[in-house]
């Protein structure tokens, strides 16, 4: 196999000598009489190895090795030096070098160091490779809770490695129930920050003052039951995540100490005088619509950009309703082996009525509704007998009822027509239920005068 070597030394004769010596030994090799001239080698070619004198006019054998480790640590590095200058060789090894060779060279030693060299820098690169796919494996391992293979979920997954390493904050709207912390949690664990606290804070459930004291902490004798000192939330999350789960709901005094937490990384404990300064990272969830909530007078616009600055939006179980197999599948697994039962699916009938309820409740109904149809159903298969009424009830409202003897052109035309109707005229949505493609659903719309229903 052929590698790219690079001689750098100011004495053509070493160099040039060198050079002709690798090639022999099958390899293509780079000269350069210089520090810099073998640093711009360096950076514009392929470069396997890098043999290099230490003294050296305008950029020594020294500082070459140091930006090469620095920038390229997989390409080893060799040097050459005198028998007076021993101790420099050594001193560059503890830097980082692969090896030393003395002058004048044993080119049986130097072909030697070569093959051993370029030997380990291949098993050090398929190691680091090895190592990204065992991360890479391990990252995405942390969407496991969240399944779904639709292209909204996709998209909300990309954000979510798009945006985990990095310091911003983010905030998570979409209904309740779509999995919001799901997503919170993922963003934590894929983070730098994921060895760091990760603090939970639900603000709906707790008072003002409550949420007050949760968050920023007491001192002891600031409020009646305050027996002693507190450490708040924001103090527990230092250096790690906060989650501020339903941000909509509190009130305009706590959101203006989030909002110089959020500016100045600043606040003092309910009661105290003394300043904490914390490093956080802000993670927020929403179902309300906060910019509507700001023009009532209700929520902060300040706070609302500060918080807001990337938005990933959880879409309802409704607009990625081909991921409603893949829930159903994982809660059945899950519940059957909690409840101890061996339930081998879910018949057609009832995985038809699960596609076509509209899931207001989103994935938390969905994972109740299995839950239920688990402990409920009495054989080795999930039917509609099983599943709650308010299910079935939303299936049976969704059917389409077409008569005996009836042409096709013409139930095929009540076919579209309905799903239509039932899908509030997204076409896109309504070519995705009837697993046609959108300019087909677009021609057999106009074929059959639909446009004007």
């Amino acid at each position: 196999m052929q590698f790219h070597i690079l001689i750098v030394d100011d004495e053509k004769n070493i160099r040039e000598g060198l050079g002709k010596s690798l090639e022999m030994d099958g390899h293509k090799v780079f000269l350069a009489a210089t520090g810099k001239d073998g640093w711009h080698i360096v950076t514009t070619e392929e470069v396997d190895l890098v043999i290099t004198d230490l003294k050296m006019p305008e950029m020594g054998g020294s500082d070459l090795l140091k930006k090469i480790v620095s920038s390229y640590p997989t390409v080893p590095v060799v040097i050459l030096t005198g028998h007076g200058t021993i101790e420099s060789a050594v001193s560059a090894i503890q830097d980082g070098a692969y090896d030393f060779l003395t002058k004048p060279v044993d080119l049986e030693r130097l072909s030697h160091i070569v093959r051993r060299a370029l030997s380990n820098r291949e098993l050090v690169i398929q190691n680091r490779n090895l190592q990204d796919e065992l991360d890479r494996i391990s990252r995405r391992s942390k969407f496991d809770k969240m399944i779904g293979k639709s292209p909204q979920m996709r998209k909300v997954m990309e954000l979510i490695d798009q945006v985990a390493q990095t310091k911003a904050s983010v905030l998570i709207t979409g209904e309740s129930g779509v999995g919001k912390e799901l997503v919170a949690d993922a963003i934590h664990f894929l983070s730098n920050r994921r060895e760091k606290p990760f603090v939970k804070v639900h603000c709906a459930a707790l008072s003002e003052n409550l949420l007050e004291s949760e968050l920023f902490g007491h001192e002891k004798g600031s409020f009646t039951g305050a027996i002693s000192r507190k450490k708040g939330r924001f103090e527990l999350a230092h250096e790690g995540t906060i989650f501020l789960d339903e941000i909509g709901e509190i009130s305009q005094q706590v959101q203006i100490k989030i909002l110089r937490v959020l500016q100045e990384k600043q606040f003092e404990r309910v009661g105290g005088e003394s300043t904490l300064e914390v490093d956080v990272r802000v993670v927020s969830a929403t179902n309300r619509d906060l910019k509507a909530e700001i023009e009532a007078g209700t929520f902060r616009e300040d706070l609302f950009y500060r918080l807001n600055v990337v938005n990933i939006h959880v879409p309802p179980l409704r607009e990625r309703t081909e991921d409603i197999p893949l829930l159903a599948s994982a809660f059945l697994k899950e519940f059957s082996e909690e409840n101890g039962k061996q339930i081998e699916g879910i018949d057609p009938k009832a995985r038809l009525a699960l596609y076509n309820y509209r899931w207001p409740g989103n994935i938390r109904e969905l994972r109740n509704c299995i839950e239920s149809s688990v402990v409920m159903c009495k054989g080795q298969v999930i039917t509609t007998d099983d599943l709650p009424p308010s299910v079935t009830q939303g299936a049976e409202d969704s059917l389409i009822r077409i008569p005996v003897g009836i042409a096709m052109e013409e139930a095929e035309k009540e076919i579209i027509r309905a799903t239509l109707n039932h899908e509030k005229g997204n076409k896109t949505r309504c070519a995705e239920v009837l697993g046609i493609g959108r300019k087909t659903l677009h021609r057999k719309i106009k074929e059959y005068g639909l446009e004007e229903d």
